[in-house]
This record gives structure tokens, C-alpha cells and sequence, in this order.
């Protein structure tokens, strides 16, 4: 029988389903291993060839480990709240869990097709209630419990309630509210049960506040900073402005330094780790304040380099700072707040990314240097952020590139501080050295002078030493449909916890997706939709992240009604060993993913810390894009080859349409948009042919470029596909997608295929002892296989395996005990051409439930060298020798061979040098 992929796949994937081939059972008996992939968000499109890139990569490694004799969970589930779906409701009126259903079957659909062996038995989805009660819960949770800085621990809220009660909370080392009162055990115990409840809440780790937060009216909702790109929403590149709102929020920050230190102990790139330390972004420096001329206000600003003080020539505020309009000057009053508003509405990552833009405006104020007294002018600009530090900046242009730059804009004085910095075109570039132009601080160096500068600040009261981090408390309210609602009413306008027994907390139906008339998310137009028929619900729903924060915990006990996932089975199955996924997830997912596991820890509800033990970022698959040039104002369009001789406009066209050369089939581009080219007029090249220009770049819908796996899947086969993409370049890289290289690798499965079968096609495998050469190359491709599959090199392993299939072709190798390990070997890669051969080979289980073969060291000894022979350093031949050889006879047989004696001739050689197993060198 000829190699038939299509049939050979589609019957071994129905019984893989039919007897749950990959059912994995909690089997404390074996060792462990959890291999998981970012959870995927089921998009209306489906897969392109680039999202099953991490799949394979995680589906051979799981495959691997389970014949290598581990219980290995490699689950699979769904990301299914989120905001594609709700749009399309707001356009269509389809309801959202209608149009993620769709979604989530076309996605499995195209998995099953590639052969993946997830435990489907485990399979759980955000939306679904019987999951998002317990991310309701988890909410809950986070809820009653406070932060103790001394332990650096999350708590049960009673414990406060224990402290406060018994010493109020002058003591207390907690995050809490900025407007905190300090009260001692007296005045708490004579406190109203409601007066408590309201102190309380400034404590929680999750709370209620006015923030100002990234608005995106056309998608209705608040977004994180992680969802906007150049001021836009990452989804839809809609406008992003910045509004103040009550949200809940959640301290991350009290956080900040575990999830700073626990980096250390995790097997992640060091790009994603600085990724995550930059995003929480600890200083160690200093608050100073500065008094203002009229002594009403304090500023207070944080620095890391206090020793710099002297240096201070301005003072700059956020645009949020509440201080503004009291400091303003009536003159200054129109210009101050049409400034302030402008930059309110820009994004935070917007303002820290234009580092060359400068902007600015005077408030006619002044503040006194607390170091010298001297004066010096307050300004705004929305280089400095509200949420870091104290939303005020001690202006140092030598000192610093955005303060030498703004002062440099605005003539602002420019005084050097450091050393060798007074003739320099900018001092900033020189940052350490001897202080000058410092009073007492002249003469020390950087270290010194900051703690002399703290010290002083301390001593005289003028500031105190702090640690600030940049990370800000997350943003837990979204104002849309398609999420987790918040299990949260309102009594007295006082958040209160729907009870546990009525979680989950359903969502409601309504009538429209989008925001009521009188800007209410759209949960306010639920109707009779209030806690015990009497109290509102908070009208939010929860983010996209929170869902997917815990959901590697839910995989270990799926089913469980009773809690999160039973203690045992998270002890068991414990940390994601092996994580794949999108560097874009490092300071969203990944970090809050880190928050909640942590958090989840210092309550004992689980025994580790962190969620992924060891994370590989998989690089994109880029695709070959399609360009062709429409003339201005015309239904024209015009050979690429001749597009400079016109005024043209570039456009993306279905790579469907590229052939070879480059060259574009016009009628599939009819085909593909008969409203726009059936009537158009193109202008071809000299040669007849219509040309097109290509780019590489990502697969998008946007640029016409994806390709469905399916198809490929359809043309080839899943073993193809999976061969293919690993073969394409290490998983960490990106690398474009080609289908001219596809061929090679189909070509190779079917010299597989041929290897067990004989001219005619019958099968074709004899008992008869293999010759020892057939041995090597197949226990030398083992031990490569076994290296390179351990250190996750995805990519050089189809490299040996087809060397080495190529090596058995030319011995002609039919025997039984060589090309039985070696299906067992190819199987991760190819498990259905390889299940297929197991099968003829007359085996009843499964090849996934096999052992991964050995290698046998006595196979990988040579029993002989070729050397190189070496004459005066040169090359000139080469020999071999048995490893027994001795010496002298090397030696006799070399100086006897015709190829040497020529470059001798006859001289006798000053010395002979032997290295074993390396080269011998002929020195005349």
C-alpha cells in the first residue's frame, strides 16, 4: 500500500478520541510532568499557520516525556471571554457565548486535524460558570485579605481586624489608601460596625477607587496599559483618552518586590525577566520637599540621585497632579488648562515613548530649593507621570536627557554638578564623578555624595529615604458584557460580597451589548437584576485577565464542585514544568498570573509560589505578503516592474494570487474580489506578465497573507505541517513561512513510508541480524535526538532524522530491531505515519504508550580513525587506522603510501607527530 496520509491520519485520530489514548489520570506512582500552552483566545478566524508553531513544539515535547515513562498533563482549553465576541454582538445582536461556541468548535476542529494529544477529558472554558465561580472566588478571596509588609504576606482580613482591636493601626505595615486615619484600639472598638467596614476597605487587596484610567469610547471599556499601542486600542485601533472613573482595582504593587525576587528562581529568558523588572520598576532613592514661596504647599518629589540637588534649576509637575490649578497663576490660568487637558488624554505609554517631543507650560509659580533656598520656577509637563514617585520631578538638565532637553527647549539654567561635565555639548552623557558646584557635597564621589545628601535630607527633616516602585495597582474593571461579573453588591453605597453559596453569579441576559443611555456598562440594562431583589450589582465585569491567572490550576481537577482544584491534585501536578507562549504576554498574563498564584500561596490554599516553573517564548511565523499598485484615482493597477513611471498607491492583495517569480494570476485576484477587479484595468510588463512586489511580515488578516493550516494539512498532510514548522528555524525565532520548502519535508515522510515497504509497496520487515553500520547510524541518531528534544533544539532533530533515514535508504535497511526503535523515535514528530507502522509491525497499543528508545553506547565506539595526514602543515591525504594500531606501524605504513611519498620525495621526515584520533603531521 503507497503512503495514503489522508486516510492513514484521519483513522488513527478517530481512535486516539474513541479510546482516549490521551486520558491522563492524577498517578502519584510515576513522576510528573506539566507541559502547557498559553491559553488561546478563540477568534472568529481560526489558526493560521503561525499559532500551531508553540503546539507542536509543546505536543512532541509531552509526547517525548510520556515515553520516556512520566504522567504528563498537556490540557487544552479556551481564553473564551473577551472583547471580539461582545463587538460582534454589538453589531450583529448574536449573543456572545453564541459566537465564541462557533469559534471554540472551528478551533478544535483545526486541531484535531494536526494530531495534538491534548487530554480533551480536562478541556474548560473562562465563560463557562462552572468555571468563572471560582475566578469569583478567587475575587472574594483577594477581597478579605490585606498585605502585611513585615511578613511580606498576604493575610485573612481578621487578622487585621486583630490588630486594630487590640493596638488600632499605628503599628500596622500595610498598603492601604493614601487618606488612611491613624487610630488607636480605643477609638476603633467605639467605632460603628459601618465605620469599620468603610476603614476596612482601605486595606483590601482589592478596592474601589477614582482613578484615571484609559477610556476607549468606541469599544466602551477601560483598557490596560498592556492594550494600548501608539495611544490606540491594540483591538480595533480605536482611540484611547484618559478619564477619571471609579474602578476596583487590585494592589499588584503590595506585591512588587516578591515578584521582583522570585525572578531569580525561574527558568525564563532574561529578556522576559527584564521585561518584568522594567514594568515593576524599583528605585532606591529619596523624597525631598520643596517649599513653596507662599508656604502653603509642600512638593514632594522622589529622586534616585539626591546628590544632584545643587543642580536643580526647575521644578515639574504631572498634568494630573491635583496641585496644579491651586499654584497657577491668574495669567498663566487659560494656557496651564488647555495644556493640562491635552496631555491628561495622552496614554502613559505614549508620554514615556516620545522622549524627543518636548512640551511643557509655566505655572507662574515658584518653589525654594530645601538644600539653598534658591528659587526656582514650577512647570508642567506630561513627561512626568501621576502613578510614579510622587507626580513631581526635580528638573537637573546636566544630569538627566529629558531635563537637559526640556530646559535646553525653554532656556531654563543648566547647571553641572558632576565633574568634566562644564565643557561637554551635553553633560547628561557624563553621570558619575566628583561632585562640583555642590556646597558641602564638592569633592565626593556619586555614592558618597548621595548618602551624605540623604543623610542631610533626613537629618534636617527636608525629605526621607524610599523605595518606589513603577508598577501601579492593575485596573480590575472593565465597562462591558462579555466577562466574569464582579460577585459584589452595593448596600449604602458600601461594596458588600455576594455569599459563596450563590456563586457563581450568572450573567444576565439583555437586550443590547452596548452602554446604557446614561453611560451605565452594559450590565445596567439588566432588568429585576439585584442582589436578594433588593441590592445593586456592580455593573462591571472583570478583565480578560482574570480568568486566565489561574486556569494551569484548574487543569489538575477540572470537574471539581467543591473548590478551585482539590489540594492534592495541585500538590501533584504543582508548577507548569514546561510554559510556550508569546513574549507580548510578559507584563500583562504572565505578571498577573504570577499576583494571583503567589497570592493564593500565602493563604495555603496551594504549596508553591509560582505559577511556570521553566517558559519558552516561541517566535512568530512571518508570512510572504502580496503588493500591487492601483494608479490614483483609477481602476487601474499596474506591474510592479512599472510602477515608478506612475503615481501609484500600494496595495495588499491575497497571497492566493502569488505565483512564481513573483508574478500575480489575475483571474484568482477576480475570483478572490470580483467587485474590485472584474472590471479593473492592469497594465502588464514588457514580458506579459503582471508583477507584484512581496513583503515579509506578520500573518494577519489585515494583509491577505494567512495560511489555513487546513490547507496545507488538505495538500500535504499533519505530519507534513508539523515536520515543516519545526524544521523551519529554532521555536525562540521568527522566521517566514514558505510553502517552497514543504515539498522537501512531505518527500521525506514518504521515503520514511518507503523504508518499511519494498517496490511493490507491501510491507517489508525481516528478523535477520542488522549489519553494524545500520546499528551506528541508528543509536548515534538516538543519543542526537535525545540531546537535542531535552535542550527543546526542535528544529536540528528533523535534521538527523532525515540523515539518518536517508543513511538506512542507501543500506537498504529492512530489519526489524533497527527500524522498530526508530518509529518509536520519530513519533512525537509524526505520530500518525508512525502509529500506522507500529500497527503493521503487529503491536496492539498504541506507539504513544511505547518507550522512547535507548541509545546503546557500544554502538557509538569506532574501531577505527580517518586521519587527516599532514605534511609540513598542509594536508595532503588522508588514512585510516584501526584504534589498535600502534604507533610504529602508523608510522611505517604512512612513510610507505604512494600519495605521501610523492610529497617526500624521499627526504626523510625530522619527526613524526601522531595525535590519537586527531592528525598526523609529517615534519620535513
Amino acid at each position: 500500500m503507497e503512503y495514503n496520509p489522508k486516510a492513514i491520519e484521519a483513522k488513527w485520530q478517530k481512535y486516539w478520541q474513541e479510546n482516549q489514548i490521551y486520558k491522563v489520570e492524577n498517578d502519584t506512582e510515576k513522576p510528573k510532568f506539566y507541559v502547557l500552552d498559553m491559553f488561546p483566545y478563540p477568534s472568529g478566524a481560526g489558526l493560521h499557520v503561525g499559532h500551531p508553531l508553540g503546539y507542536i513544539a509543546t505536543d512532541i515535547f509531552a509526547r517525548y516525556k510520556k515515553m520516556k515513562g512520566y504522567n504528563v498533563l498537556h490540557p487544552m482549553g479556551f481564553d473564551s471571554f473577551g472583547l471580539p465576541a461582545e463587538q460582534y454582538a454589538i453589531e450583529t445582536g448574536q449573543h456572545p457565548a453564541i459566537t465564541t461556541a462557533q469559534n471554540i468548535e472551528t478551533f478544535k476542529a483545526q486541531m484535531a486535524k494536526i494530531g495534538f494529544n491534548h487530554d480533551l477529558t480536562r478541556e474548560i472554558r473562562t465563560s463557562e460558570p462552572a468555571y468563572y465561580q471560582w475566578t469569583q472566588w478567587i475575587f472574594q478571596q483577594i477581597f478579605n485579605a490585606w498585605f502585611n509588609n513585615t511578613t511580606q504576606k498576604a493575610e485573612r482580613i481578621e487578622t487585621l481586624i486583630a490588630i486594630f482591636e487590640k493596638e488600632g493601626n499605628l503599628q500596622v505595615n500595610a498598603p492601604c489608601d493614601e487618606d488612611t486615619p491613624v487610630f488607636t484600639a480605643n477609638e476603633w472598638n467605639h467605632k460603628s460596625e459601618d465605620e469599620k467596614y468603610a476603614l476596612l476597605l482601605k486595606y483590601r487587596l482589592t478596592y474601589l477607587a477614582d482613578s484615571i484610567v484609559n477610556w476607549c469610547p468606541a469599544l466602551g471599556t477601560v483598557l490596560a496599559n498592556d492594550e494600548i499601542k501608539d495611544g490606540l486600542s491594540e483591538r480595533g485601533g480605536h482611540p484611547v483618552e484618559r478619564k477619571k472613573m471609579k474602578q476596583w482595582m487590585m494592589r499588584i504593587t503590595a506585591y512588587a518586590e516578591r515578584l521582583l525576587q522570585n525572578l531569580e528562581h525561574l527558568d525564563w529568558s532574561e529578556a522576559i525577566k527584564d521585561m518584568q523588572r522594567n514594568w515593576i520598576g524599583k528605585s532606591i532613592g529619596c523624597e525631598v520637599n520643596f517649599s513653596l514661596e507662599n508656604k502653603k504647599h509642600i512638593l514632594t518629589a522622589f529622586t534616585t540621585r539626591l546628590d544632584t540637588i545643587f543642580g536643580v534649576s526647575y521644578l515639574v509637575l504631572a498634568p494630573e497632579h491635583e496641585v496644579i490649578a491651586a499654584l497657577t497663576t491668574p495669567d498663566q490660568k487659560d494656557t496651564v488648562e488647555k495644556y493640562v487637558q491635552w496631555a491628561k488624554n495622552r496614554s502613559e505609554r505614549e508620554r514615556q515613548a516620545e522622549v524627543k517631543t518636548v512640551s511643557g507650560v509655566f505655572t507662574g509659580s515658584y518653589a525654594l530649593n530645601p538644600f539653598n533656598q534658591e528659587k526656582i520656577p514650577i512647570w508642567v509637563a506630561d513627561y512626568v507621570l501621576a502613578g510614579y514617585g510622587t507626580g513631581v520631578v526635580m528638573g537637573v538638565p546636566s544630569s538627566d536627557d529629558r531635563d537637559f532637553r526640556f530646559a535646553k527647549h525653554f532656556n531654563l539654567p543648566i547647571r553641572c554638578v558632576i565633574e568634566g561635565s562644564e565643557a561637554m555639548e551635553n553633560p547628561t552623557e557624563k553621570k558619575y564623578g566628583k561632585m562640583i558646584n555642590s556646597d558641602f557635597l564638592n569633592g565626593l564621589d556619586t555614592p558618597e555624595a548621595i548618602q551624605k545628601a540623604v543623610e542631610f535630607a533626613e537629618k534636617n527633616q527636608l525629605g526621607k529615604a524610599k523605595i518606589n516602585y513603577k508598577i501601579r495597582d492593575a485596573v480590575f474593571s472593565r465597562q462591558r458584557y462579555w466577562g466574569e461579573p464582579v460577585p459584589v453588591y452595593f448596600k449604602n453605597n458600601m461594596p458588600y460580597l455576594v455569599d459563596e453559596k450563590d456563586l457563581p453569579l450568572i450573567l444576565p441576559e439583555i437586550d443590547e451589548y452596548k452602554p446604557t443611555a446614561e453611560g451605565e456598562a452594559p450590565l445596567g440594562r439588566a432588568t429585576s437584576w439585584k442582589y436578594k431583589d433588593q441590592y445593586a450589582y456592580e455593573l462591571t465585569t472583570m478583565p480578560g485577565w482574570a480568568g486566565s491567572s489561574w486556569y494551569f490550576l484548574r487543569y489538575a481537577d477540572p470537574k471539581n464542585e467543591q473548590t478551585f482544584a482539590d489540594k492534592n491534585a495541585t500538590n501533584y501536578w504543582n508548577q507548569v514544568d514546561l510554559y510556550v507562549g508569546g513574549a507580548e504576554h510578559a507584563v500583562g498574563h504572565l505578571l498577573y498570573s504570577r499576583f494571583w498564584t503567589n497570592f493564593l500561596h500565602d493563604l495555603g490554599h496551594i504549596d508553591f509560589q509560582e505559577p511556570f516553573k521553566k517558559m519558552i517564548n516561541q517566535g512568530m511565523i512571518q508570512g510572504e505578503s502580496a503588493l500591487i499598485y492601483r494608479l490614483k484615482n483609477e481602476n487601474t493597477y499596474v506591474s510592479a516592474d512599472l510602477k515608478d513611471q506612475y503615481e501609484t498607491t500600494e496595495l495588499h492583495v491575497t497571497v492566493k494570487a502569488l505565483e512564481a517569480n513573483n508574478t500575480i494570476n489575475t483571474e484568482e485576484l477576480k475570483q478572490w474580489r470580483p467587485e474590485d477587479y472584474q472590471e479593473a484595468k492592469f497594465i502588464y510588463s514588457d514580458e506579459g506578465k503582471f508583477y507584484a512586489n512581496t513583503r515579509v511580515e506578520k500573518l494577519s488578516k489585515r494583509y491577505y497573507n494567512a495560511v489555513n493550516p487546513d490547507d496545507v494539512i488538505e495538500k500535504y498532510s499533519a505530519d507534513t505541517l508539523r515536520l515543516y514548522e519545526m524544521f523551519l528555524g529554532p521555536l525562540e525565532q521568527s522566521k517566514p513561512w514558505s510553502m517552497q520548502g514543504i515539498d522537501g519535508t512531505y518527500r521525506f515522510l514518504k521515503k520514511l513510508w518507503n523504508l518499511y515497504h519494498d517496490e511493490k509497496q507491501d510491507f517489508a520487515i525481516n528478523n535477520e541480524p542488522a549489519p553494524a553500520e545500520a546499528h551506528k547510524i541508528l543509536h548515534q541518531t538516538i543519543k542526537k535526538v535525545t540531546d537535542d528534544i531535552e535542550r527543546l533544539s526542535f528544529n536540528t532533530v528533523v535534521s538527523h532524522l532525515m540523515i539518518c533515514v536517508n543513511k538506512l535508504t542507501e543500506l537498504k535497511t529492512k530489519q526489524f530491531e533497527i527500524l522498530e526503535p526508530l518509529v518509536r523515535l520519530i513519533a512525537p514528530y509524526t505520530p500518525h505515519i508512525a502509529e500506522e507502522l507500529w500497527a503493521k509491525m503487529g503491536h496492539v497499543n498504541s506507539i504513544h504508550h511505547a518507550q522512547f528508545p535507548e541509545y546503546n553506547p557500544q554502538y557509538l565506539q569506532e574501531s577505527s580513525y580517518e586521519y587527516p595526514i599532514s605534511i609540513n602543515g598542509k594536508t595532503r591525504t588522508k588514512m585510516t587506522f584501526s584504534n589498535e594500531t600502534p604507533a610504529q606501524e602508523i608510522e611505517a605504513t604512512v612513510l610507505a603510501d604512494a600519495a605521501v611519498m610523492k610529497w617526500t620525495e624521499g627526504k626523510t621526515p625530522k619527526k613524526i607527530i601522531i595525535v590519537p584520533k586527531k592528525i598526523i603531521n609529517i615534519v620535513l
